[in-house]
């Protein structure tokens, strides 16, 4: 008995210490430069063992329910940003800009990983992962810099569905990987092979997302008109979440579709996704914590050389890869020039996608963990920096903003 109330104690202790430490976080954040996804991973470095050790040793077991939980959130709200009023205004320059900057800086990161000579699961999975980004530090660096304009409009397009793609790619590189980590290999386990698993895994999770969303969008809000609940929002995320798993099928691209569904279809909702926002940042608090405090030293100098291959192809990828979207398109040259900087910030989901892909190849979560978390770091401190110079440089910043 004592021994269970001691591990109780322990629990919520820590929890409640874990949320207090990610309020501060959040408040240093908004008040300074320093992102808070970064200051919440570093946090959870120096509690975890990598630093002081105050994580009781069990810490480490709450990570599989809060990760997906939070990216099961993460899911949802992302697809509410998919409304067919958004995809309209966007136009083509937003779609072919954000297709061509996934394809390019997939292949970049792939491509570069393999001339180090990094095994090609690995780079597989670093490519998929290579093409999330972080909506909020662009956001946050267009409302600092108080930019308007072309440039700016095609920036919030391209973020708000940069992600969406993203996971299509990752979710196929998971199943390319999957394929090509098996004994036989891909070529003689054959194309057909690689091309089923990789529909099952993006087609299931499409399909499981519109027959719970279609329901979802017509019967939710009834019993608090204008929204959906809590429970109600909570209720259908957390049961497409346990069906995708157990169905073998991407439960985040699952609860993306989601809440596509419910945005586009649900006519009656004023705020569809109110609720779900107000829940997900104290999940996202403990999933970028426990993820800084399964970092060490020693796993971050063993994989230094791929994380540095990672940084430097990815950045090079999304520089490069505005420009076949942006010439078919016929954006403005300034589209061409900056996008790429204004691109590069990356965050939550590029590290979800990283212990998805942990998960499903435990012998590779030394390398991928470390690296995502290290590019992560990187690109969330000089991510927004490079964000506002492209801003500044499109000519969308205001003259006092400039100077």
């Amino acid at each position: 008995m004592s021994v269970h109330v001691s591990g109780s104690a322990s629990l919520f202790f820590s929890l409640g210490s874990l949320l207090l430490l990610g309020l501060a976080a959040d408040y240093i954040g908004r008040r300074t430069s320093l992102p808070r996804v970064s200051l919440l991973i570093l946090i959870g470095f120096v509690l975890g063992p990598g630093g002081l050790a105050l994580l009781p040793h069990h810490a480490s077991d709450w990570m599989p329910v809060v990760a997906t939980t939070a990216l099961l959130l993460v899911g949802f709200l992302l697809g509410g940003k998919l409304t067919r009023a958004n995809t309209l205004e966007n136009g083509a320059v937003v779609l072919f800009v954000s297709v061509s900057v996934v394809l390019v800086t997939m292949i970049c990161v792939i491509g570069g990983l393999l001339w180090l000579d990094t095994p090609l699961t690995v780079a597989l999975l670093l490519g998929g992962i290579a093409t999330a980004t972080d909506p909020a530090a662009t956001l946050d660096a267009i409302r600092e810099t108080r930019a308007r304009g072309r440039f700016t409009d095609t920036l919030q397009g391209i973020v708000a569905i940069d992600d969406a793609w993203g996971l299509l790619a990752f979710t196929l590189m998971l199943a390319v990987a999957s394929v090509a980590a098996a004994d036989r290999g891909i070529a003689s386990m054959g194309v057909w092979v690689v091309a089923g698993y990789a529909l099952w895994e993006l087609g299931g999770a499409v399909l499981l997302g519109i027959l719970l969303g279609v329901p979802m969008a017509f019967i939710s809000g009834r019993i608090k008109p204008g929204q959906p609940t809590l429970l109600e929002a909570m209720g259908m995320v957390l049961l497409c979440g346990g069906i995708a798993l157990h169905a073998g099928v991407s439960y985040i691209l699952a609860s993306m579709v989601l809440g596509v569904i419910v945005t586009n279809f649900a006519r009656h909702h004023e705020r569809p996704f109110h609720e779900i926002e107000d829940i997900e940042w104290p999940f996202l608090v403990l999933f970028f914590t426990l993820t800084g405090a399964s970092l060490t030293i020693e796993s971050v100098s063993a994989v230094w050389p791929v994380a540095v291959g990672y940084i430097a192809f990815r950045a090079v990828g999304r520089y490069l890869g505005c420009w076949p979207g942006a010439v078919v398109a016929g954006a403005i040259p300034a589209v061409r020039n900056w996008m790429g900087g204004a691109l590069l910030p990356q965050a939550g989901v590029a590290t979800g996608m990283a212990l998805i892909a942990a998960s499903q190849f435990p012998h590779l979560a030394d390398i991928v963990i470390p690296v995502a978390i290290v590019a992560t770091l990187f690109f969330e401190l000089i991510g927004p920096i490079c964000a506002r110079v492209s801003l500044r440089k499109s000519g969308d910043a205001p003259p006092e903003q400039q100077r």
